[in-house]
């Protein structure tokens, strides 16, 4: 892999790290199986795009994508607990009416951005283009990251793990829980739509297409970073899926440019086709580790019996 593959690989392991966290605070904190992502992520992108062609800055561009994401988990979450529709199915509602509401913001399908100013373009001189991308993602991911750590240490973030730990607990505990899962969708949402904004300011285009599976990546991403880093401590959970979301993005690197897949005829047209094998290897990694952390045990016991 060329050091522009691997750089590539990074810049857009780290964006979709963003996307990643706010999977984190609806499946793992909130407990939320939310589908809203395949709809808030283009989203953010459709609002960011527009935002950038009608003359605004690229940074305002990318908090107006966010809060229109922060909209839509709001939308979902109010569903919810208001309506009391089954949350998954309202995302799958909310899902589906944003890819209406995306052709209405953009348009058309798509929307070039080709020679509009990005956040990345005041940073870029020359050839550098290929690290400093990745780099001002890192940065951008490093704040989100912070922002959350503090965020959960305080009494509402505490009152949000609670809701997803036990709900009836926490409502016994006066915790007003309906109001603790809006919030919690909008900022899940809102992280997504925030990495929707970056990713098109790096492709050039916004597309209504974009979203199409973003939920299996942020979810292969958590799962992969509880593999590589389990832990319960917030700082060190965030950490972990900000590294799986970058992991993820080097394995499926590597694999399209692996000589040995070349050579059994997969190609760049097969990327959907390798992210589907690879998540699903990526969701047997707890069951094998499992297993290991149980033999070795085994063995490890077996051993002490014989001293």
């Amino acid at each position: 892999m060329s050091m522009i593959a691997f750089f590539g690989a990074l810049e857009s392991g780290l964006i979709y790290a963003l996307m990643a966290l706010g999977v984190l605070i609806s499946f793992r904190i909130l407990d939320f199986p939310d589908l809203t992502a395949d709809g808030s992520f283009p989203l953010g992108g459709a609002v960011a795009g527009l935002a950038i062609v009608s003359g605004l800055n690229p940074w305002l561009a990318c908090v107006l994508g966010m809060g229109a994401g922060a909209m839509a988990g709001v939308v979902t979450a109010w569903l919810n607990v208001k309506l009391g529709i089954l949350h998954l199915l309202a995302g799958i509602l909310v899902m589906t009416a944003l890819y209406s509401v995306n052709l209405r913001i953009m348009g058309a399908p798509n929307l070039s951005l080709l020679g509009e100013p990005t956040v990345f373009s005041p940073f870029i001189e020359g050839g550098n283009g290929f690290w400093v991308r990745a780099l001002v993602a890192g940065v951008v991911v490093l704040v989100a990251k912070l922002v959350l750590d503090w965020f959960f240490s305080t009494e509402t973030g505490l009152s949000m793990r609670a809701t997803g730990s036990n709900l009836k607990m926490a409502q016994a505990q006066g915790i007003n829980t309906s109001w603790i899962i809006i919030l919690g969708m909008a900022i899940s949402n809102g992280l997504i739509a925030l990495s929707g904004a970056l990713f098109v300011q790096t492709q050039g285009s916004a597309d209504i297409s974009i979203g199409i599976g973003t939920i299996v990546i942020g979810l292969a991403a958590v799962i992969i970073g509880e593999t590589v880093l389990s832990a319960k401590k917030m700082f060190w959970i965030t950490l972990s899926v900000v590294i799986g979301a970058v992991l993820y993005k080097l394995f499926i690197q590597i694999a399209l440019s692996s000589q040995t897949l070349r050579s059994i005829g997969f190609g760049p047209q097969d990327l959907n086709l390798v992210t589907a094998l690879l998540v699903v290897i990526v969701l047997m990694l707890p069951k094998f580790r499992t297993r290991l952390l149980a033999g070795l045990g085994v063995r490890k016991s077996g051993k002490s019996l014989q001293k």
